[in-house]
């Protein structure tokens, strides 16, 4: 089972008795280890489903759980591989009576939560909501609520979103809603505040796995500490080196807890990589070294020396763009193994793609823009997934009022606007108002007449919902409750080209067959065998739509240029990167205005976490990287000189070649690890 693992992985998988720090440089084989922990774990007798494995998207969680079932078979399937935020739901589901909340709350999307917020906040501005929104998320992320933000405002500015922020988590409220920073917040307020819950957690994860660890926010370490407990049996797997998220809260001060918090804490490093050749991790090591270490390390590689990192400077963004494009064109010219798919381009930010999307057009190259519009931000998506959450919650007032009035169906504004009056004087949601027996005092009759005939259909659809189990009955469902509200013809009639409402229709479609999929049953696998998987009924999968993303699990690999930004671009890897636009002022990226009012204390946290970036974009290659940089480049409408990247001179391309010899690197840690090799590893359960 352990067949293929360096000393150093060994080490990591083996040590079970308590905490550990897994440091796992760029493309060291981090998620073999956590996989093949959880093997371990699994054979050394504690049971599947006390190990939870905990990621940050569910492209990960997916990729995890296959990989766990290549190791351990149908046991993998109890393991408990999730996001922070499924965990955080499967908490609330579970517990989250004592806080108040039904088990069939909702979660509101950005749509959603935009809108609420002007309302709260008396703005038609969905830039100013956005704003707010942004804040408030900050607040909760570090685990404040609205009446510590109202203690701890500055500013006239800070006390007005705080006050914003005490009326949005009243409609949350009202509404039996959370977003997606509640799904932290409030499970460790649950377990915070509530010991016999905390208790029950705690005896029923026996390990839990981090992955990411250096992402996490402030709220996400409190609450994986009251996840373990004291007996503090977790293994947090993560780099340093790789921590980019600052900007939305992640924080390394969660690095530097864990041996305080923990003093039995066992810190173990995988420094050998897998991916890149030592040119590359050579220039990757140089630019990182500048940064202050929590704990120094050094990636090396057995794949040989490789083809030198080069340097590009462009003319401008067009040039820089063409040569990009032609160098793509003559690695592949140069080998007939090479597909489109083996490239990658990467920029500091998105506006940055445009010319590249030119260039390769131009040379009808196919490529993607990674992290374009998501499957679930669509219209049509949007709009079918209010009426589900309907279903799921009836006082989720956001879904009722998209749902009331998509497909039309003669509830106009005015009706709503009387409704909502009379819902907040009554304090009731909106679907319970409909059947209040005063509402006849302030709404006509007639539009009580249609808004009881959408009442009675949401009600027959909850019921029909609940008792439709398995993939057939769902997509039997879904097909006849689109019939019946007439969505196809709304679609056509909202659009003035016949293709595009063709397209939505279709994406509709493929909507409906991923639920039903979800609902279980006789299903196809890969190789066309029917399989029988855990059946579902339909109210049940749909309490878990909210949390997902993107159709990821139904993507094909395409044969396509990969165009990304450097953030999107972390844990992927591709044969041959183009990192462009390393300019000072891109990378690291400087606004003049935001930075003259930072201490150097933060400016230099700004450069170093920018730093980490450049690390990040020169780790993602495998076989070859070329850096390019603009001598004049865009800034507004006008065009200014350009000067290299810092990051550039720190890469040391010119020095002289230091050839490291890997065979002395596994001597040296054969013997820093033989005592541990053959000690024999506590019972874990």
């Amino acid at each position: 089972m352990s067949a293929g693992l360096n000393l150093a992985q060994l080490d990591a998988v083996n040590h079970l008795a308590g905490p550990s720090l897994v440091l796992a440089g760029a493309g060291s084989g981090k998620t073999r280890v956590i996989t093949h922990k959880i093997a371990r774990l699994i054979q050394a007798g504690l049971a599947a489903d006390r190990i939870a494995a905990i990621t940050f998207t569910n492209k990960a969680a997916a990729e995890m759980r296959e990989r766990a079932g290549q190791l351990v078979g149908r046991d993998a399937r109890k393991v408990l591989i999730c996001t922070f935020h499924a965990l955080g739901v499967r908490l609330l589901r579970e517990d989250g009576q004592v806080l108040g909340l039904k088990p069939q709350f909702s979660i509101l999307d950005t749509d959603d939560i935009t809108s609420l917020l002007k309302d709260c906040g008396g703005t038609t501005d969905a830039n100013t909501a956005r704003a707010w929104q942004w804040t408030i998320s900050a607040w909760k992320g570090a685990g404040m609520s609205a009446a510590d933000a109202i203690r701890q405002a500055k500013d006239e500015s800070e006390r007005q979103t705080a006050a914003i922020m005490a009326r949005y988590e009243e409609r949350l409220t009202a509404y039996q809603s959370v977003d997606f920073d509640d799904l932290i917040r409030l499970p460790l307020k649950l377990l915070g505040e509530h010991a016999e819950v905390r208790e029950k957690w705690q005896k029923k994860l026996g390990h839990v796995l981090v992955d990411e660890y250096q992402d996490t926010n402030a709220t996400q370490y409190e609450l994986l500490k009251l996840l373990v407990g004291e007996r503090a049996r977790f293994t947090a797997v993560g780099d340093d080196d790789q921590s980019i998220y600052g900007w939305r809260g992640a924080t390394l001060d969660n690095l530097k807890k864990l041996p305080i918090d923990f003093p039995q804490l066992r810190v173990i490093k995988l420094e050998q990589n897998y991916r890149s050749t030592s040119a590359i991790l050579r220039a990757a090591n140089n630019v990182i070294g500048p940064n202050p270490k929590l704990f120094p390390k050094t990636l090396w590689s057995d794949l040989g020396e490789g083809e030198p990192v080069r340097v590009v400077a462009a003319d401008n963004e067009e040039h820089e763009a063409e040569r990009a494009v032609a160098r793509l064109q003559s690695l592949r010219a140069s080998s007939p193994h090479k597909e489109w798919r083996d490239f990658a381009i990467l920029y500091r930010a998105n506006h940055m793609a445009r010319s590249f999307e030119q260039a390769l057009r131009r040379a009808q190259i196919p490529y993607k823009v990674s992290g374009g519009q998501s499957f679930f931000d669509k219209a049509e998506i949007r709009d079918l997934c209010a009426w589900l959450r309907l279903l799921v919650n009836n006082n989720d007032d956001p879904a009722f009022l998209r749902s009331a009035t998509t497909p039309k169906r003669g509830i106009g504004h005015t009706t709503l606007g009387q409704l909502g009056t009379f819902a907040t004087q009554y304090k009731l949601s909106l679907f319970e108002a409909l059947f209040s027996h005063s509402l006849p005092s302030a709404v006509n009759a007639r539009a009580i007449t249609t808004l009881h005939e959408f009442g009675r259909a949401v009600n027959d659809l909850e019921y029909r919902a609940r008792h439709t189990v398995g993939h057939e009955a769902a997509r039997a469902f879904l097909t006849e409750w689109l019939k019946d509200i007439g969505y196809e013809q709304h679609l056509y009639d909202s659009e003035d080209n016949e293709k595009i409402a063709a397209a939505r229709w279709t994406n509709v479609l493929d909507f409906c067959d991923w639920v039903a999929g979800r609902c279980g049953g006789q299903i196809a696998d890969e190789a066309g065998a029917q399989v029988e998987t855990e059946r579902k009924s339909l109210l049940e999968v749909v309490q878990t739509i909210a949390l997902i993303s993107t159709l990821s699990e139904r993507e094909q690999d395409q044969n396509v240029v990969t165009l990304s930004t450097l953030h999107a671009s972390k844990g992927l890897e591709w044969p041959h990167v183009v990192l462009v636009g390393v300019n000072e002022g891109l990378l690291p990226f400087k606004t003049d205005d935001a930075d003259s009012d930072l201490s150097a204390e933060l400016l230099a946290q700004r450069v170093q976490e920018e730093r980490r970036l450049m690390y990040v974009g020169i780790t993602r290659a495998q076989r070859t990287l070329a850096v390019s940089w603009l001598k004049r480049r865009k800034k507004g409408r006008e065009s200014v000189p350009g000067t290299p990247s810092r990051f550039i001179q720190e890469m040391a391309l010119d020095q002289a070649t230091v050839k490291e010899d890997p065979r002395e690197k596994l001597r040296a840690l054969r013997a820093e690890f033989a005592q541990r090799a053959t000690a024999a590893p506590p019972n874990p359960a």
